[in-house]
């Protein structure tokens, strides 16, 4: 083992009691791990595309609608996903080179008002009381959540509908109670009881939305 493998790993390390035929076995089934889930997350891709792809123009059709008018994205999610709504917040603000940056804003990125709110008002209001304070009927909400199940994100969808905003949603498996809801214009969910593989499709969809608003309005 290199000393860089044996620092990670020195459990696996001759000096330590492992055994060169012990660390080959190891590695040789981390190597079938990673081909294993890169082949996962490259099938479950490709039938989001056969699937979703015409859901996935029209969506990109109807954002650079909404931007073309003057109108502004709002992302959101919790925990992981959380993440995830700031980069998709990134893919608009930043582009690729030739088209304009879209103007969008994560309702997770500012500490101060997540959790005044939260205290203040309860975790389940967090999105949408910011909504209901920046929503204008040309703006886009979109939330982002593995299970479908977040109370937040149900009611910040509602709001955002009641403002005349257009709603998407990304999520996973089979949707859980966002997919009941009848305030969503669109809906994403990747076909997968993973959270990691629903997480990695989640960033393809939106990086796809992203790419297709800003041709929209080039």
């Amino acid at each position: 083992m290199t000393d860089a493998m044996s620092s990670l790993y020195p459990f696996l390390s001759p000096a330590t009691g492992g055994d060169a035929a012990s660390v080959d076995a190891v590695l040789a089934e981390v190597r079938e791990s990673t081909r294993d889930k890169a082949r996962e997350i490259m099938e479950l891709r490709g039938r989001v595309h056969r699937e979703q792809g015409h859901l996935l123009a029209e969506c990109g059709a109807a954002l650079a609608e909404r931007f073309a008018r003057g109108g502004r994205l709002f992302s959101f999610g919790n925990g992981g996903s959380s993440t995830d709504a700031a980069d998709l917040a990134t893919q608009f603000l930043d582009p690729p080179p030739g088209t304009r940056p879209l103007p969008a804003f994560a309702l997770t990125a500012d500490a101060a008002v997540v959790t005044a709110l939260s205290n203040d008002v309860g975790f389940d209001l967090v999105f949408s009381r910011q909504l209901a304070a920046l929503g204008r009927p040309d703006d886009i909400a979109v939330g982002l959540s593995t299970s479908g199940n977040s109370a937040n994100l149900l009611t910040a969808f509602g709001q955002a509908k009641r403002a005349g905003m257009l709603t998407v949603g990304i999520t996973g498996d089979t949707g859980g109670r966002m997919a009941e809801l009848d305030c969503l214009d669109f809906l994403f969910a990747v076909p997968s009881p993973s959270v990691h593989r629903v997480q990695e499709a989640q960033t393809t969809i939106y990086h796809v939305l992203a790419e297709l608003a800003a041709e929209g309005v080039r």
